[in-house]
């Protein structure tokens, strides 16, 4: 009876006293959480409940093992299997922990700064840090597990005598890998581009989603994914219509007949522009470009607070321009002319009779 009532007594007895310590640790939190609802801190650390109960009913367990009597032939391998077991959920509880406290630094700078641009390029750097953060844990995580097995202890010393010759091998090996992780790094603290920019890559606009160690995701207006290896921002030329200010200014052109009405076209520019939300009422204008032997290039210039609102301005404009020339003024959409070409009077149009004795008297010597 003893051999049945001690297991179940010290298992059950663990199991229980987690949950108890984590139904109380999980109060506490939701009342911090309630009395500072102005930091997420609190409510992050209560998605770290799992791991936290975990390490604790492994920790207890692992304390107890002895007393439990419990497979003892196999009580070496159960421990280690729980000591295995601690250092996976510890290991996850650290990374919990450390996501808590960047995302409320973050949450907190982007409260108290009001420029966009400095609250992506935080983002971004605070992202790439806790990936960082996270590698160097599960590293370490998963060392101090090998070192629990006595032959990796043995082939450790031998690793650490050609760790040079190894270092070498991996070195030349993942060139890309580590050009690309650099490559990251200095993406992130070197503000080159942040996540949320508007950029154009090989001729594709769109939004910066995601930035890693290596690979950086572009989510394009008809929201298709890019996904390209950060070493491209880094040796090859892009556009960034988010560095700086967002604020832009956009560009629409119309081939149209030399006789289109220039100074009503700009008139009703200014109207659709008055009437156009996106248009943010900075500048605008409208010039005559170029010009061809049949049709002349206007320019309509438009300003918007950022790239999507230029986008918004420059269609807007270019529909109701054409809609209203077509039904006040539709002399001044380009048109091919038919009719028969003006001769000079001395050249006889095609097709009319000529007197060949007057071309005779015309050319010398003839008769």
């Amino acid at each position: 009876m003893e051999n049945v009532l001690r297991p179940l007594i010290v298992i059950g007895g663990s199991v229980l006293l987690t949950l108890a310590i984590g139904w109380a640790t999980d109060r506490l939190l939701r009342k911090a959480d309630e009395r500072n609802p102005e930091t997420p801190l609190w409510d992050l650390l209560r998605r770290g409940r799992v791991p936290y109960q975990l390490v604790l009913c492994t920790a207890l367990l692992r304390g107890s093992y002895d007393q439990t009597k419990l497979l003892e032939r196999h009580q070496v391998g159960a421990g280690r299997a729980l000591t295995l077991v601690l250092i996976g959920s510890a290991a996850w509880l650290v990374i919990r922990i450390a996501s808590a406290i960047v995302e409320t630094s973050y949450s907190r700078y982007a409260r108290a700064h009001r420029d966009a641009a400095r609250v992506r390029r935080v983002r971004t750097q605070v992202e790439l840090i806790m990936r960082v953060v996270s590698a160097i844990v599960i590293v370490v995580a998963s060392a101090s597990m090998l070192l629990t097995f006595p032959a990796m202890r043995a082939a450790g010393a031998s690793l650490l005598a050609s760790a040079g010759i190894l270092g070498i091998v991996a070195g030349v090996a993942a060139q890309s890998t580590l050009s690309n992780m650099f490559a990251g790094l200095q993406i992130a603290f070197g503000d080159m581009v942040r996540i949320g920019d508007t950029v154009v890559v090989d001729g594709e606009w769109g939004t910066v989603e995601e930035i890693t160690l290596t690979f950086l995701t572009v989510r394009t207006w008809d929201e298709r994914r890019i996904t390209m290896p950060v070493s491209y921002f880094t040796s090859k030329p892009f556009e960034n219509w988010s560095r700086g200010t967002p604020e832009m200014t956009g560009t629409v052109y119309w081939q149209l007949d030399h006789s289109a009405p220039i100074e009503a076209m700009r008139e009703k520019l200014r109207d659709i522009l008055r009437q156009c939300p996106a248009w943010d009422g900075r500048a605008y204008g409208l010039q005559v470009t170029d010009t061809t032997p049949n049709t002349i290039q206007v320019r309509a210039l438009a300003t918007a607070k950022d790239a999507d609102d230029i986008w918004t301005v420059r269609v807007t404009v270019r529909e109701q321009m054409i809609t209203w020339l077509s039904a006040e003024h539709p002399h001044a959409l380009p048109r091919v002319n038919t009719a028969d070409a003006v001769l000079p009077p001395s050249v006889p149009a095609f097709g009319t009779a000529v007197d060949l004795d007057d071309l005779r008297g015309d050319v010398p010597g003839a008769g």
